[in-house]
């Protein structure tokens, strides 16, 4: 990026951040800890609000978009995930540099890691996202299904504590009917599908084994299986004097071994608003509560 041009943008920014001063808003210079599209949906927010944008990024990344969008950009490593986006000692050491007083993690890569929350926090600057101890307390697909069940809001028929054996997971099956899905507590992976009883053996150790590997929690759930079902996602927005809306809906339907393909906005959901209204509610309901069921720091 020229320097001429990064100066340029400094100008719109810093003439943004006075209007941003007069409207009390709280940053004037954010890190974001991610690369791509959302970094640049992030940046253009940034901007939009007065606050600074500050872009990182991987050595095959420095001619990318978000880099030179960015008010200022700090390398992190090479072009290997896990020697840059994944490590938190050099994007917290690159908001240090650049001064900012906040963390964007956009989304995958950090974003849900409860320990980069705290690792922040700790480091004397703001996470923009989801305290890490409801991070952490939602992470488990278990403590979910609790905090979930506890806020009145419909759920699927399952297990509330880890199964210990695959015989008390043959139990749980004929209580809840075939079929049923053997799945990892620690993350929404490692799912096995069990039609009847003389599969569920194998799915429980497979799915255990593998969890235990992937995520270091070897901890697996059972719940009833949906056939054909729409899996639809809805966006939550919160802040930390106790106020949580809903954003909408995303259809998220379309996948490929459990990841998703395609989002769509809004969902072509039949009954729409009633359902959206009720799907709505009681995302509202449940953020609430995982926000405050987290234990304390």
């Amino acid at each position: 990026v020229s320097p001429k041009h990064r100066e340029s943008q400094r100008k719109n920014t810093a003439e943004s951040q006075r209007k941003g001063q007069r409207e009390g808003f709280m940053f004037r210079k954010v890190l974001i800890a991610n690369r791509g599209e959302i970094a640049v949906r992030v940046i253009r927010a940034c901007r939009d609000l007065g606050v600074s944008p500050v872009a990182v990024y991987s050595q095959a990344d420095q001619d990318a978009l978000h880099v030179r969008l960015a008010d200022e950009a700090y390398e992190i490593g090479p072009a290997p995930a896990a020697e840059s986006y994944l490590r938190m000692d050099r994007i917290i050491a690159a908001a240090h540099q650049s001064n900012a007083q906040a963390v964007h993690p956009g989304y995958g890569f950090l974003a849900e890691n409860a320990d980069f929350a705290r690792a922040v926090a700790a480091a004397g600057l703001k996470f923009i996202g989801p305290p890490a101890e409801a991070i952490q307390l939602m992470g488990s697909k278990i403590n979910a299904r609790r905090v979930i069940a506890a806020t009145g809001a419909p759920i699927v028929p399952g297990t509330a504590e880890p199964l210990s054996s695959a015989d008390e997971a043959k139990d749980a099956a004929r209580r809840f009917g075939y079929p049923v899905i053997s799945a990892a507590a620690a993350a929404a992976a490692c799912m096995r599908l069990v039609s009847a009883e003389h599969e569920i053996a194998h799915a429980f150790e497979a799915a255990r084994s593998e969890a235990g590997a992937a995520f270091g929690d070897a901890s697996i759930y059972l719940e009833k299986a949906i056939e054909r079902p729409r899996h639809i996602e809805i966006q939550i927005f919160a802040d930390t004097c106790g106020n949580v809306v809903h954003l909408g809906e995303r259809e998220c339907s379309l996948q490929r071994r459990h990841q998703k393909v395609i989002e769509e906005c809004p969902s072509p959901i039949n009954n729409a608003e009633d359902l959206r209204s009720r799907m709505g509610e009681a995302a509202v309901r449940i953020a609430r509560a995982a926000i405050t069921s987290a234990p304390e720091p």
